[in-house]
């Protein structure tokens, strides 16, 4: 994989370089609420407008349906990213059309401008290769190089992401060179005890890590919504918790597995039940209360780990030597249901392991709760392309690098 230093060797002063980002920032209408991935992607941008480039930045935000949709503009993505830089950075209404052609046109050498959504136009997502293709080759029009820094889309089989790089000279960013340095880290060279914390809504998500974690990883401890199938498999009431039934016999599977391998599966011992669901916009008191993991009132939601669970997957943490944290442990967006997570993420802050925080709902609950970025090994600005090469599959994105 070509990486971005070898790009500027080379010289890219005067050359439009097309990066292609993961500027998928969550919104409060056109508020950002974390600039995470935005400033995730600063050093290539600024190697590269240091060096004299014309750097052409595409993203995609959310899931419009490839038209465009004001809802999703990158508008205020653009404006944060001129912000960060402390310069201005044009901004093209389209992604291909007039705009995007004569805001290109108009750079200078060192200047910097941001495409509308690619998810605007079809082409983008399309299982269609032509139809792909054909929106490649409108991107490609746009530059001369390629830089791929979109660490949280590599995982897509999508047109900026995996036909683009073969119509133009490529490389890998910086952002995408170090989250595959982690990821290499936690498959190839794994300093044990190895744990992995998973938590997050459904467990159908991380069927397919679980089972290639089941031969790699030493402890696997359980939280979030996905808890409570694992609890029903082993035969508990789960209440009104949030339950896919139709996986409980792969997760019994999992956990018949798990003893046979010798892995530790650790389930959480206690909850913190409530009569329903907490308003999240007002964040007002919510009725709760902690009871037994096996003893969870059939009219209660368990929404988060209880404190024995948080003493215990703290001390299975201690004595680690590499964490991989994905998805938050409950509700931490309430304050009531926000403890389970905030002791992981001190867990990993007090630990002496590598740590990972896989991207996702988990970087944002690290960053929404207070913790200094700095205090974890690394977190990652996609859950989901770490989660798929935890599982042993080829990225797209990453194949295309490559060749």
């Amino acid at each position: 994989m070509k990486t971005i230093d070898e790009l500027l060797a080379e010289g890219v002063s005067g050359k439009r370089v097309l990066v292609r980002a993961d500027l998928n920032v969550p919104l409060d209408g056109t508020t950002i609420t974390d600039d995470g991935r935005i400033r995730a992607v600063l050093p290539t941008v600024k190697a590269l407008a240091g060096a004299g480039a014309r750097v052409v930045v595409a993203s995609h935000l959310g899931r419009p349906k490839g038209a465009p949709d004001p809802a999703f503009s990158l508008a205020p993505a653009a404006a944060r990213l001129g912000e960060l830089l402390g310069a201005d950075v044009a901004f093209a209404t389209d992604t291909v059309g007039e705009s995007a052609r004569a805001t290109v046109s108009g750079l200078g050498d060192g200047d910097v401008a941001v495409l509308e959504n690619l998810r605007f136009n079809a082409g983008e997502t399309s299982k269609d290769d032509a139809e792909r293709g054909a929106f490649a080759d409108q991107l490609a029009s746009l530059a001369d190089l390629y830089v791929g820094d979109g660490f949280g889309a590599v995982h897509r089989k999508h047109a900026s992401v995996y036909d683009l790089p073969a119509r133009l000279p490529h490389a890998a960013g910086y952002l995408v060179a170090a989250e595959v340095a982690v990821l290499r880290k936690l498959t190839e060279d794994v300093k044990r005890p190895y744990v992995v914390v998973l938590g997050g809504a459904k467990v159908s998500d991380k069927l397919a890590v679980i089972d290639s974690l089941l031969g790699k990883a030493d402890r696997l401890l359980i939280g979030g919504g996905m808890a409570y199938t694992f609890l029903k498999a082993q035969g508990h009431e789960v209440g009104t918790s949030l339950l896919q039934e139709d996986q409980v016999p792969a997760v019994r599977e999992y956990l018949e597995r798990a003893g046979k391998n010798g892995v530790e599966l650790v389930l959480p011992v206690d909850v913190v039940a409530a009569p329903e669901f907490p308003d999240l916009k007002t964040k007002a008191p919510a009725e709760h209360g902690t009871v037994d993991a096996d003893a969870i009132p059939a009219d209660r939601e368990g929404l988060d780990i209880g404190p024995k669970t948080r003493e215990l997957y703290a001390s299975r943490i201690a004595d680690a030597g590499t964490v991989f944290w994905n998805g938050p442990l409950g509700v931490f967006e309430h304050p009531d249901f926000a403890g389970g997570t905030r002791s992981i993420a001190q867990a990993l802050v007090d630990s002496t392991a590598f740590t990972v925080v896989g991207g996702g709902d988990s970087a944002a609950a690290v960053r929404t709760l207070g913790f200094d970025e700095n205090a974890f090994g690394h977190i990652s600005t996609g859950g989901g392309a770490s989660l798929e090469y935890l599982e042993g599959k080829t990225l797209p994105g990453l194949a295309a690098l490559e060749d």
